[in-house]
């Protein structure tokens, strides 16, 4: 998209500045407390990448088109290869092609959460470069974000990261990830649970004099440096379904924090070959019963079998509703379903009998989400099961349901034999200060 204008970003909320890319990157949380999405939307068609075969490429194309010309735009290709080093293979589940998996943990933490995280490392690396002054990148974690964004940013000169996630409430396997890296890594167990933390989080970018004292931002999918990323492999499934079967993809989502589902919306939104969405929750409800009665009602999260996902407030529902501001729009856009944790167990088991598949829990509730779909919509949709971490990141609940070990990949191999250190606070921004002004 060269040549376009700059394009500008808006808070959800309307009060703040509008902000250039970057500039909103490196804002992390609009001054007036809400996220940033598009003032306007690219119009693309699937002709539009026809000359596009990669990842990268794909990735290149659509982030450009939602930029502009901003100063990064000239950097996209670069960036995109970079970034974009390892698959995100769709694997058919069945030989007629209506049912796949999009496999999206190959990255150096086995999570989807690696695509984003390394988007937004690179792309600081440019926007900072020549700064005296470290910025602070405070993250909080449900389970995969934060040990994506550890490993995106650690030992990066110039950058400090702080991750806060729910003390007891991630998988061994995650924990380790969240507390190996040391250097220029703190990792802190918030007493509370993962909405105390993404709290904290937004209470310190709203304090005035922390931002006054320190350069913060954000690693966690509030960021637009999150989001852009993920929308990319989804546009490049939705196009590789398109190019062999003239048909769109549609998806059934991993969600629990919303910021996956929103990359998809926003690939669909700029004219991707993007069919129904679904939102796979877990017993954590908040957004299927908004569907359903129409009320918002945020409450604590419930510890579920899918930790990454257990989240009672979801942030990006800011986003979404900022999409669809009318509830029988969003009802249109989407639709959402509940999954317990004894049908988690029932479908990592029965994955792997009738598909010699091997599904993480937050995979599971993808699978379960799509064998309650009504028979026409299943015969009649392309549907793609978005695959969001490795099952050696859970395989204490995974194992027993298979009745066989499960591999663990070289990134992880790796990873658990470094030593782990963190520290423990209150889940109170009085606790936090002090930790952020260290240093």
């Amino acid at each position: 998209m060269s040549g376009e204008p700059q394009r500008r970003f808006v808070s959800s909320r309307g009060a703040a500045a509008q902000l250039g890319f970057g500039a909103a990157l490196q804002q992390g949380l609009a001054s007036d407390g809400g996220l940033y999405v598009p003032q306007t939307w690219p119009r693309l068609t699937p002709a539009e990448f026809a000359d596009t075969q990669t990842l990268p490429e794909v990735a290149a194309r659509l982030i450009g088109a939602f930029i502009g010309d901003d100063p990064l735009a000239a950097q996209l290709p670069a960036l995109a290869r970079e970034v974009f080093n390892f698959p995100a293979p769709l694997v058919p589940l069945r030989e007629d092609g209506r049912l796949s998996v999009l496999q999206l943990f190959h990255g150096p933490t086995a999570a989807f959460k690696d695509f984003g995280a390394r988007f937004l490392a690179a792309c600081f690396a440019r926007l900072r470069a020549g700064e005296s002054r470290p910025l602070t990148i405070l993250v909080a974690t449900s389970g995969d974000t934060g040990g994506a964004v550890a490993a995106a940013f650690h030992r990066r000169p110039g950058f400090r990261v702080v991750v806060l996630f729910p003390r007891g409430l991630v998988s061994p396997t995650q924990e380790r990830q969240l507390t190996c890296w040391g250097d220029n890594v703190r990792s802190l167990a918030v007493r509370g649970r993962f909405d105390d933390c993404q709290r904290l989080v937004k209470e310190a970018f709203l304090e005035p004099q922390l931002r006054s004292e320190l350069s913060l931002s954000s690693a966690n999918s509030i960021n637009l440096g999150r989001l852009l990323p993920q929308a990319a492999y989804y546009a490049a499934t939705s196009l590789a379904v398109w190019r062999k079967h003239g048909e769109p993809a549609s998806f059934i989502i991993p969600s629990g924090n919303l910021g996956n589902a929103l990359a998809c919306l926003w690939a669909r939104t700029a004219g991707l070959p993007i069919g129904a969405v679904v939102l796979a929750h877990n017993a954590n409800r908040t957004v299927p019963d908004f569907l359903e009665t129409g009320e918002w009602r945020p409450r604590a999260s419930v510890a579920t079998l899918a930790s990454a996902m257990d989240v009672g407030d979801p942030s990006n529902m800011e986003r979404l509703r900022a999409l669809y501001p009318q509830l029988e729009g969003l009802r249109a856009a989407v639709s959402a379903v509940s999954v317990s944790d004894q049908d988690i167990r029932a479908r990592i088991s029965a994955g792997y009998r009738d598909y010699g598949q091997i599904w993480c829990p937050h995979t599971a509730v993808a699978v379960e989400a799509w064998e309650r779909l009504p028979q026409q919509a299943r015969a009649t949709h392309r549907w793609v099961l978005v695959s969001t971490a490795h099952p050696a990141k859970f395989a204490q609940i995974v194992e027993p349901q298979i009745g066989a070990a499960v591999p663990v990949p070289p990134a992880l191999a790796e990873l658990f034999s470094r030593p782990v250190h963190h520290d423990e606070i209150d889940p109170g921004l009085e606790a936090l200060r002090p930790l952020l002004r260290e240093g």
